[in-house]
């Protein structure tokens, strides 16, 4: 199992920060650092700023939304980012959620399934630099009633295949990645609540001929070290009461649901109610202590290697940490996940 560390979004005012956090994870072997977007920030630009000023970890997109890029966008995105880092990018995709999609972009949420698997195919089809000619349910290229013509990606990409991830939940979601990406970013991955999830995409590697061996498991797990874990374990709740409560409509929340099917159900409907009524702190106090340790890395570093030793026998491949401290003590925790690891015995 490989550490990677994700810096989540970049915000103004934090970019000498999340540099150093970068350099840091580059100068102590990490594998990755991940780079989210939603409606501020994007991460292609923030990725191209940390590849110029690191030299071995990978970037990665955790992720680039579907509904905010054509297919060839983000192809010529993907080519740009891998040839200037030396073939360190991985492309993370997402559907992002019915707000932010119809919302912010304009884009219908309908079929997000057969939309990604045409996605990821047009996105790979440009990168083999093939012409992209493609007559799909929800992309047809050129259009077919119009002067356009197949046209070919006019640069060479370090490599031909980038890895491709997707970030999914749901059951059909994990299973289409089992099939068609090569590798999964899951979010409150919990070793004890995995294996259904896993069965899911291997369900879908098995219709490819593939194992999950043939996947890198990537979740993002919050990391918050000190004396006490249930201390600590407070500095993750405004976190989750933001996915579980807010992230979505009352009816279309796909963390809370994530939640119900771990066995939370009580406590994920409390946090979504007291959520969307605005009593953020009540929110906050509802998420269970047992959700945030089963879905984190809490504590001093003997338990954080405990539980890395766990998330490893679930079968993750890639850890990657989400530091919840004080931004200069940051550096610290990316040592003390590094320490765990070795502690753990399970790199």
């Amino acid at each position: 199992m490989r550490l990677g560390l994700n810096l989540g979004y970049w915000r103004a005012g934090k970019g000498a920060e999340t540099l150093a956090l970068a350099k840091e994870a580059d100068t102590l072997g990490y594998s990755v650092v991940w780079v989210a977007e939603a409606y501020g920030s994007d991460a292609a630009t923030v990725l191209s700023w940390i590849a110029a000023q690191t030299s071995s970890v990978d970037i990665g997109s955790a992720v680039l939304q579907i509904p905010a890029r054509t297919p060839a966008a983000t192809a010529m995105t993907a080519a740009t980012l891998d040839t200037l880092s030396g073939g360190r990018f991985r492309l993370g995709l997402g559907v992002s959620g019915p707000q932010v999609s119809e919302g912010w972009h304009g884009v219908r949420f309908t079929a997000p399934l057969g939309r990604t698997r045409e996605y990821v195919d047009i996105v790979r089809m440009a990168l083999r630099r093939e012409r992209v000619g493609y007559a799909g349910e929800h992309f047809q290229l050129p259009l077919p009633d119009g002067p356009g013509k197949a046209l070919a990606l006019t640069m060479h990409p370090v490599r031909e295949r980038i890895p491709t991830y997707l970030a999914a939940i749901g059951p059909r979601n994990l299973e289409l990645t089992g099939e068609i990406a090569d590798g999964w970013l899951p979010v409150f991955f919990s070793p004890e609540h995995a294996a259904t999830q896993l069965d899911h995409v291997a369900a879908g590697a098995a219709r490819a001929g593939r194992t999950l061996a043939d996947l890198d498991v990537a979740p993002t797990v919050p990391l918050v070290p000190g004396d006490d874990w249930t201390v600590c374990a407070d500095s993750v709740r405004a976190y989750a009461a933001l996915y579980l409560g807010g992230m979505g409509s009352r009816d279309k929340n796909f963390y809370n649901r994530l939640a119900v099917r771990m066995g939370f159900a009580d406590a994920a409907a409390e946090v979504q109610e007291r959520y969307l009524a605005k009593d953020y702190e009540g929110a906050m106090a509802a998420v269970p202590l047992e959700f945030l340790d089963a879905t984190s890395l809490l504590g001093p570093v003997e338990r954080i290697a405990e539980r890395m030793t766990a998330f490893a026998e679930a079968g993750v491949t890639t850890l990657s940490v989400l530091p919840f401290v004080a931004p200069e003590n940051a550096p610290a925790a990316l040592r003390t996940a590094l320490e765990a690891l070795e502690k753990a015995g399970v790199a």
